[in-house]
């Protein structure tokens, strides 16, 4: 009876079954892996905000990457702005998702290096080439408190670096290409501005990254392990499915000869 699963049909239908069920086990578990990595990125954060700031110098250094525990850390910075070498990064957007600017401004530390301060963003009040008006920041020396973050690349933000932009524009922060364009020792990195607040809340400064969501990634683990089960459960109802189906036509077969020899009444 079961000699129809060794038919070409039946043997390709189970060998793909076969590929799939450890196919949809290793989707689960590459989706688990990415729920782990985000609980793990959501702690570091979360660690990183409510330790006590330290002085940016602390952990960074001019040409250096920003070490990856450092990240989000609170830093402290006490120096002066420097409005005439700020620049713009084109195409941010607020908490509203606004298109605009992110205003970077150069912050001159009493020892002649430079902290590159992203002060907040600021909408874009005309074409997209033409500067925007930005708020002066506070003038004298001053404390700057913020989060530590890493130069931004292309591979990690998937923003490309264009070239050739309207004046004090650009699309990523890199401590490297203002250290080159100010002709100066600049640490690595940059600082999201937290304090003091601007006057007239203008820029906008930018929120705290969000470290409490975990998106769907444990949900879709699950479902592929229940597609993975599904499979030879599946298998299973089709072969019963098949054998029940030839057995009704075989019974039915042999009931036709019964019926055409039996004798005609009168």
């Amino acid at each position: 009876m079961y000699r129809f699963l060794l038919t070409r049909q039946w043997v390709l239908l189970t060998l793909i079954g076969l590929v799939l069920i450890p196919v949809m086990i290793e989707l689960g578990f590459w989706q688990l892996h990415r729920h782990e990595r985000r609980v793990a990125h959501n702690a570091k954060i979360g660690r990183a905000l409510d330790a006590a700031p330290v002085p940016a110098e602390r952990l960074t250094a001019p040409g250096r990457d920003v070490p990856d525990d450092a990240v989000y850390r609170r830093v402290t910075a006490r120096g002066t702005y420097d409005p005439e070498h700020e620049v713009v990064v084109r195409r941010r957007t607020n908490a509203d998702d606004e298109v605009g600017f992110h205003v970077l401004t150069p912050f001159v530390l009493g020892d002649g290096k430079v902290l590159l301060v992203n002060r907040g963003w600021v909408p874009a009040d005309g074409p997209q080439t033409a500067f925007p008006e930005v708020p002066a920041p506070a003038r004298g020396e001053v404390t700057v408190t913020g989060r530590l973050m890493a130069d931004e690349t292309s591979a990690a933000s998937g923003i490309k670096d264009v070239r050739g932009l309207p004046d004090r524009q650009i699309m990523l922060i890199s401590s490297g290409q203002q250290a080159h364009a100010l002709g100066k020792q600049v640490l690595g990195g940059y600082v999201e501005q937290t304090s003091p607040r601007p006057d007239g809340d203008s820029p906008q400064l930018l929120g705290e990254p969000d470290h409490s969501g975990i998106g769907a990634h444990m949900a879709y683990a699950v479902q592929w392990w229940l597609f993975a089960a599904g499979v030879p459960a599946g298998w299973i109802v089709l072969v019963r499915r098949e054998v029940k189906d030839r057995r009704a036509a075989a019974a039915k077969t042999e009931s036709e000869p019964a019926e055409e020899a039996a004798p005609a009444t009168a």
